[in-house]
């Protein structure tokens, strides 16, 4: 028995090496660009690019390693959009704390998380979740994956009147993008392996000819990570002032990580009743590479909706999330060769997975307003606020407020109330996002 066969157990879950590398392929072309964003919006906030993009690979590789090696989990880590956003524009710009305290904050919430898996008070959140609320999650994150993928391929545009509106059809990542997508669902029709990969790397080569893209080098060696690392400070991140902002990152990564991750191993047929223990794993792994990122210099590091490519692709084991962690390591290097992928050539990938995962709205009784309301709230909150973690929490506040007033309390498990109180709680004084 080979290594790759004793360590992730290929045949048991119906697959081989091929198949893995090429989804481990498919979800890093999906979540590369953070390569590129998380770098860019840190900077903003004072952190040295350079050392961030070093920060942001490393924890991207370091997560997905754990997840892949500890867990089996075909879901790749790396620092997570929004809670970088409100790290940056947020914690340093509007409440004026410096970044490193920001990352002694970020460090606290993952120590709490890690406490939180490990003494399995998340698994319990996990088991108080209403199967309505559960099914809700991977449709929410399915909408949340057609928002991005609309917005990357130019389709939808922001708009002062409308909020969004349609985008300009003329132009060349709108076209490539189309066409990209009506390719991929083509091939996928036709049970060509790799669908998805063909797609995203035509619409590549394509935006060579027609979409004005273009190399910057192919090989750069990568910048020092001194100015990030170990740059934390703690003492600061527990000052009065900032313990609220712990509260949000914690908050925040610990129901967008969650859902996540409920919601990727669901669509890999791997979330089974009675057999929670690599999801388990998961969870531990998920929250080992929060406080990692912090001593590396990056903010919160989470799992990746964008793993649902793979999981489309083929990938069912961690050897498609280790593909993923070799990728980055790769790219501190190839840097700009990585950055050749224009983010329309990912956009159709990310649709086509989506429209696959909203599939799921059958599950939910429709017959049962008091489960079928709180379900659709879950899932439209999520694209309409940009945050898996606000549609959770106007899920499980929906939830409890409707079963009380229809005299179904009963109904309801003691920890829904918990983490309904906690999200009312957090809107009430800390605001949203």
């Amino acid at each position: 028995m080979n290594w790759t066969e004793r360590v992730f157990k290929l045949s048991e879950h119906n697959t081989n090496i091929r198949t893995e590398l090429i989804a481990g392929l498919t979800t890093f072309l999906t979540m590369a660009y953070i390569m590129f964003v998380n770098p860019s919006i840190l900077g903003d906030a004072g952190m040295p690019k350079g050392a961030v993009f070093v920060a942001t690979c490393l924890a991207a590789a370091l997560g997905s390693t754990i997840m892949a090696l500890y867990a089996n989990y075909p879901i790749a880590l790396a620092p997570g959009m929004g809670l970088n956003a409100y790290f940056a524009y947020v914690v340093v710009l509007h409440m004026g704390f410096t970044w490193q305290a920001a990352l002694g904050a970020v460090f606290v919430s993952g120590c709490l998380f890690l406490l939180v898996t490990v003494f399995k008070l998340r698994e319990l959140i996990i088991r108080g979740i209403p199967q309505s609320i559960r099914v809700s999650i991977t449709v929410g994150i399915g909408l949340f994956l057609a928002l991005i993928a609309l917005k990357s391929a130019g389709l939808v545009a922001k708009s002062d009147a409308t909020f969004i509106t349609l985008g300009d059809l003329h132009s060349a990542p709108v076209v490539l993008s189309s066409l990209g997508f009506l390719l991929i669902v083509t091939l996928d029709r036709l049970k060509v392996p790799g669908a998805i990969l063909i797609g995203i790397l035509a619409v590549t080569v394509a935006s060579f000819i027609w979409g004005g893209n273009e190399f910057h080098g192919v090989f750069s060696a990568p910048p020092s990570i001194a100015p990030t690392f170990l740059q934390l400070d703690i003492k600061a991140a527990l000052s009065g002032g900032i313990l609220n902002v712990i509260l949000v990152f914690f908050l925040v990564e610990l129901f967008d990580a969650t859902g996540t991750l409920m919601g990727v191993a669901k669509r890999a047929g791997l979330l089974v009743p009675g057999r929670m223990e690599r999801f388990n794993r998961s969870l531990l792994a998920d929250s080992s590479a929060i406080f990692a990122g912090s001593l590396l210099g990056t903010s919160s590091t989470t799992a990746y909706v964008e793993s649902a490519s793979g999981v489309q692709a083929g990938g069912r084991t961690g050897l498609t999330a280790l593909t993923v962690a070799v990728l980055f390591l790769a790219c501190l290097f190839i840097a700009p060769l990585a950055g050749a992928v224009p983010a329309y050539a990912t956009a159709p990938a990310l649709l086509f997975v989506a429209c696959l995962m909203l599939k799921e709205l059958t599950e939910i009784d429709w017959s049962e307003t008091t489960e079928a309301i709180p379900a659709v709230i879950t899932a439209l909150m999520m694209p309409f606020t940009y945050s898996i973690a606000n549609g959770l929490a106007f899920g499980f506040i929906s939830y409890a407020a409707i079963k009380l007033l229809t005299g179904r309390v009963r109904d309801v498990h003691w920890m829904v109330w918990v983490i309904g109180g906690v999200f009312l709680f957090k809107f009430i004084y800390l605001g949203g996002g």
